[in-house]
């Protein structure tokens, strides 16, 4: 697996730590349907939390959340509404992102809830 693979996975692994820590339930990682991937699912109290982790390890100069394109935002609302007809669930259903930004050896994680609104 290539370095960027494993980084990506280690910065999936701390945004389930976060969410774990912060009270959320890891529904799913990693759920596929069709052509789309959602890192994870995951749920506080009443609310569906359907979060893409971004990882970098250099600020780059555009802001890492905005690398979520048209298209991506498009696939994690197909996907996660397969999800939650599938699972026959009833829950409000919100889109994070999870930034994480890793300086030397030490990382920076920020929890954008509501990052975009699927309609």
């Amino acid at each position: 697996m290539g370095k960027h693979n494993e980084f990506g996975k280690e910065g999936e692994q701390i945004a389930v730590d976060y969410l774990i820590k912060n009270g959320y339930i890891i529904k799913y990682k990693n759920y596929r349907y069709l052509q789309a991937e959602v890192d994870i699912i995951a749920q506080k109290d009443a609310t569906l939390a359907i979060v893409e982790v971004r990882s970098r390890s250099s600020d780059f100069i555009e802001n890492i959340a905005e690398t979520v394109t048209p298209k991506k935002i498009k696939l994690l609302v197909m996907a996660a509404n397969h999800y939650v007809i599938d699972n026959e669930i009833d829950v409000e259903v919100r889109f994070d992102i999870i930034t994480i930004l890793k300086n030397k050896k030490r990382f920076e994680l920020e929890h954008l809830e509501s990052a975009f609104y699927h309609f």
